[in-house]
């Protein structure tokens, strides 16, 4: 376990935080504060993996699904509770739900996962930065008026970022299924 793995395992376990805070009390300052902390991890742990050099397998693939996980929660929560359209909570699993379903096509070529790329980095960056002011823009006053055009201007920009970041994946795929050879698979010998 390296410092950043602990640090999206702790991102996971605000999740359930996160939802509970939002569905159940409605304690939307705190649940702001674990978003935020959810944000800060989120950074800091690819900036610790690189300059401590800890970087892993298994960060590479924890990273990632604490991030969809992330942002899973936070459009059902605030779905729920209406404070965005459902249209926009199921268009982000939707596209995450395309994209693992070309996993076999890159498990024939011997791959389990692509290389994260900017523009996938950017769509959540963005995504995860428009949920707080979607929260804060849930109310009445100049303030709440201004994060709610803010909020809502990242969260169309980073949904456009994170379909066309998913188009970018699915075009690597295609790439690679059409410029790699399916790896050998070792021969069976009988007893």
């Amino acid at each position: 376990m390296t410092v950043p793995n602990a640090l999206s395992a702790l991102r996971l376990l605000g999740i359930p935080l996160f939802l509970w805070l939002v569905l159940g009390p409605e304690e939307d300052l705190l649940a702001l504060v674990v978003l935020m902390v959810a944000g800060a991890t989120d950074y800091l742990d690819g900036w610790l993996a690189r300059r401590l050099n800890q970087q892993s397998v298994f960060g590479q693939l924890l990273d990632p699904v604490a991030d969809r996980l992330y942002i899973l929660a936070v459009v059902v929560g605030l779905a729920m509770r209406d404070v965005i359209p459902w249209w926009l909570a199921l268009s982000l699993p939707l596209r995450d739900l395309l994209l693992w379903g070309l996993v076999p096509l890159l498990r024939t070529r011997g791959y389990s996962a692509l290389p994260v790329h900017f523009l996938g980095k950017a769509a959540t960056f963005t995504l995860l930065y428009s949920f707080p002011l979607l929260f804060l823009g849930d109310g009445d006053g100049t303030g709440a008026t201004l994060a709610r055009i803010f909020g809502w201007s990242l969260a169309l920009w980073g949904v456009g970022l994170y379909w066309w970041a998913g188009v970018l994946y699915a075009w690597q795929v295609r790439t690679l299924l059409a410029t790699t050879e399916r790896p050998e698979r070792p021969e069976r010998r009988g007893r």
